[in-house]
């Protein structure tokens, strides 16, 4: 999985990926320039979220308590995953690795 995602990022023009010939491989991964324009960007969205993860989960746990809007199939998905917390998809928190235990 990493991998996958490390490759897309590389596809994107935002990783520049160097393989060494060593036995083990050896792989260095770098930010290009587009990719390091993005920093002060991410670096306010995190906050964002670590600001508000309280307000987000608090939300969530809200939202998942309304029995009445959930169809009998969502409700046996969720079942099936253990729950509405692993639901399928990433979430903005999920994303920037601040998902709530």
């Amino acid at each position: 999985m990493l991998t996958l995602n490390l490759r897309k990022l590389e596809r994107d023009g935002l990783l520049i990926r160097t393989v060494y010939p060593t036995v083990p491989p050896r792989v260095e991964y770098r930010l290009t320039p587009i990719a390091r324009e993005l920093a002060g960007s991410f670096a306010v969205l995190t906050a964002w979220a670590e600001r508000h993860r309280r307000a987000i989960a608090a939300a969530r746990k809200a939202y998942d308590r309304r029995p009445a809007e959930l169809t009998a199939s969502r409700r046996q998905a969720l079942a099936a995953r253990g729950g509405p917390r692993q639901q399928h998809g990433k979430t903005l928190l999920a994303i920037l690795g601040l998902h709530p235990a």
